[in-house]
């Protein structure tokens, strides 16, 4: 069994099987691999089976499809590690990872191998593994090439060191491999990748390492080469030494600078064989790209909780600063109501109250839109007959037009077909979108349109919401979907429309706008009218502008 893996793109960490002998679709109509980059096509690439071998082929796709770099226009052999990219997603080709196994770390009382050589992490001669301008030389280059490359675009610690490991198999082909890293320099070592040439049989078989070996390499730094364990007299007595069976190993440690991260260990059970001073130096060049990596993840991740904990704090400042000014107008509009009560004066209470009803509204409104921004959930989906819907939304929304003088007009094309979708998702969207509208034309003069059409070729719908308003300067569109930016001063709270993107991606859909200042604002929903199984399903394009 074979799977594909998203390294980059909105369904990153995903993997696929791919099953014998049966080809497989990438594109939003694929069941098999049910993407939600909206950038794909329906029909993108298909991956095909042939006589043992994998191979992909473009289907003459918009964005092309592209396999290590390089964009394919006849089917495409795939080998282990290829990495195909379609639209915002990068997969990489490869074999199912065999099940994590126990680690036995020997004491030195048990099993003890012989130390033939070493080399320094500190060494800078590692980076040419093989002095000599051979081809062995020119092959470890271009693996250390290969790992920069690779290492450079991943960002998660358990896929880099599986990579890893992935190209030390390839290269160096042991019968067992280990890279056990620690969380902390006080922390004992704990194995992350676990990789064995062939699958033991028992499921109780423990990979057995020289505690001697680890040892070493975390003292001194540097990577070791293990002689013949087995054939040392010291150890001839030894039934441990037939139960580990190691014939060589190489081990080196994951050290970048002053922090040691763990170690890479691998070993060999074929009789009469050894790895080689140029291997040796190849794998501690390998453990010093590691730990670089490893590294740059630590420091991704750090950015990425000190960019959340400024998010928050951010979130809180700006939720704190719009319901403090709706409550300043609730409380003016209470002290109005009680000054009308005392004075027996309906007018000015009902002048009061007008004003209470309004922020009432409004921080509901607000607590909606955080409640929606904030939750992780799925839409529930069922077929909505869009007339029935859209005539709700009209007669609920038609009187705040009327109060302020705007002219309220709705178009639905013939022969729209009901649409799966959220309806209490889909509503709040709409509302949003029609309230902004409202906030943004000029009482009296204002005209908002709402018009529904379809596409039956595409199996699309696109909700158009048109006003004549003010418009949006460039500099305000670049920013119009972030949270807590808006334009309205102390009237917006920054959430409507990062709501509303947020629900119409949960149904799998794209959301675009278009204006200019004193042009008004155009923003068109693009849904999909095709059934679906499966509510993250993505659409690829939407209407022009």
């Amino acid at each position: 069994m074979l799977v594909i893996t998203t390294l980059d793109g909105p369904d990153k960490g995903k993997r696929f099987e791919l099953p014998d002998n049966e080809p497989q679709l990438i594109g939003r109509s694929s069941e098999a691999l049910p993407l939600t980059d909206s950038t794909i096509s329906r029909r993108h690439a298909e991956l095909t089976p042939d006589e043992g071998a994998w191979f992909v082929n473009d289907l003459n796709s918009a964005n092309g499809t592209y396999v290590n770099g390089h964009r394919i226009t006849a089917p495409h052999r795939l080998r282990d590690g290829d990495q195909i990219r379609t639209g915002a997603s990068l997969f990489v080709y490869g074999d199912i990872k065999p099940p994590v196994h126990e680690i036995d770390v020997l004491p030195s009382d048990k099993i003890d191998v012989s130390v033939e050589s070493t080399v320094s992490a500190y060494e800078q001669s590692v980076i040419m593994a093989v002095p000599d301008p051979s081809e062995a030389a020119i092959e470890h280059l271009r693996v250390l090439y290969d790992l920069t490359q690779l290492l450079n675009s991943i960002f998660d610690r358990q896929g880099l060191l599986e990579r890893v490991m992935d190209i030390v198999f390839e290269h160096f082909r042991p019968d067992r491999g280990v890279i056990m890293i620690r969380a902390s320099q006080h922390e004992e070592l704990k194995p992350i990748v676990v990789r064995y040439r062939k699958e033991p049989e028992g499921k109780s078989d423990k990979f057995s390492v020289s505690h001697t070996i680890v040892e070493h390499v975390e003292r001194k730094n540097e990577g070791v080469l293990s002689s013949n364990a087995m054939t040392d007299r010291r150890f001839s007595g030894g039934d441990s030494i037939q139960v580990a069976g190691i014939r060589s190993a190489i081990c080196v440690p994951i050290q970048f600078r002053d922090r040691n991260f763990g170690v890479i260990y691998i070993d060999s059970l074929v009789a009469n064989y050894t790895y080689t001073d140029d291997q040796l130096r190849l794998m501690t060049a390998i453990g010093s790209q590691t730990a670089m990596a490893l590294g740059n993840v630590e420091l991704y991740e750090q950015g990425v909780q000190q960019a959340r904990l400024a998010a928050a704090g951010e979130t809180v400042a700006s939720l704190s600063h719009s319901i403090r000014n709706i409550l300043q107008a609730i409380r003016g509009g209470a002290e109005v109501v009680e000054m009308g009560l005392r004075k027996q004066d309906l007018t000015l209470v009902a002048n009061g109250w007008e004003v209470l009803s309004r922020n009432l509204d409004r921080i509901y409104e607000l607590t909606m839109n955080m409640l929606a921004f904030a939750k992780q959930r799925r839409p529930e989906f069922e077929n909505v007959d869009l007339r029935e819907f859209f005539d709700e939304v009209v007669a609920l929304f038609k009187p705040q037009c009327d109060r302020a003088s705007v002219g309220l007009t709705f178009e639905l094309e013939e022969d729209v077909p009901p649409l799966p979708c959220d309806p209490a998702g889909l509503h709040q969207a709409i509302m949003n979108l029609l309230t902004n509208a409202l906030d943004a034309v000029k009482p009296g003069e204002g005209r908002i349109a709402v018009r529904i059409e379809h596409d039956p070729d595409e199996e699309l719908a696109y909700i158009t919401i048109q006003d004549n308003g003010q418009g949006i300067g460039n500099d305000s569109l670049k920013r119009l979907f972030t949270p807590f930016y808006s334009t309205k001063g102390l009237r917006g709270t920054g959430l409507g429309l990062p709501v509303t993107k947020k629900i119409i991606e949960e149904h799998g859909g794209n959301i675009a706008v278009s204006s200019r200042p004193g042009g008004g604002a155009t923003f068109i929903i693009t849904l999909s009218t095709e059934t679906r199984q499966d509510p993250s399903e993505t659409i690829g394009s939407f209407k022009d502008l």
